[in-house]
């Protein structure tokens, strides 16, 4: 797994207020180091979370990867250190979704259509489930399939879904309850 370097800590900005002649000093945005620690802890949900939404490992892995250098770039705009982690799940949904918008138009522009099935060394049992899942998820529509991966892959609760995605808690569940009824019928339709 690729490790961020800590830079040396530059001393974060600090917001000053003069009330009544007293100084008080907020520091605003969060660390290099804080980043460095959501980083180590949760590098691997954050993957998952970004394969649940692609298809393929290095588009995952890009879309992280890009998710923890926006973050860096912007962290002094994080003035909640608790919601850096809610924030670069955001930023993964939002390259998930920039990357898929990438992927469709080069399909539209491919003369020849790509191999629907894949190679026989990777026809094992478990992959072929996998594979009728991720078929299935697909077939699903788009705020649907977020709402199931945020709520079952990521484990978020659904006030947690409806704060990432900027929806409401009854479309989450309406969103939710619809995608898990169609998931019923394409996997009952697979198997």
């Amino acid at each position: 797994m690729p490790v961020i370097a800590p830079m040396p800590a530059a001393r974060p900005a600090r917001l000053t207020d003069q009330r009544d002649g007293a100084e008080e000093s907020v520091v605003a945005g969060t660390t290099v180091d804080h980043l460095t620690e959501t980083y180590r802890a949760h590098y691997r949900s954050l993957l998952g979370l970004a394969a649940l939404l692609l298809d393929d490992t290095a588009s995952c892995e890009d879309v992280v990867q890009e998710a923890f250098i926006r973050v860096h770039s912007a962290r002094k705009r994080v003035r909640d250190r608790e919601k850096t982690l809610a924030y670069l799940r955001q930023t993964v949904v939002n390259l998930s979704r920039s990357a898929l918008r990438r992927r469709i138009l080069g399909l539209k522009l491919l003369s020849k259509p790509m191999p629907d099935m894949a190679s026989a060394e990777e026809g094992a049992y478990d992959l072929l489930e996998r594979d009728s899942l991720i078929q299935a998820m697909k077939g699903l529509q788009r705020r649907q399939r977020e709402v199931l991966v945020l709520r079952y892959f990521a484990d978020m609760t659904e006030a947690q879904v409806a704060e990432t995605l900027g929806i409401s808690l009854g479309s989450v569940k309406a969103y939710g309850s619809r995608g898990m009824a169609a998931l019923r019928v394409a996997m009952g339709a697979t198997a």
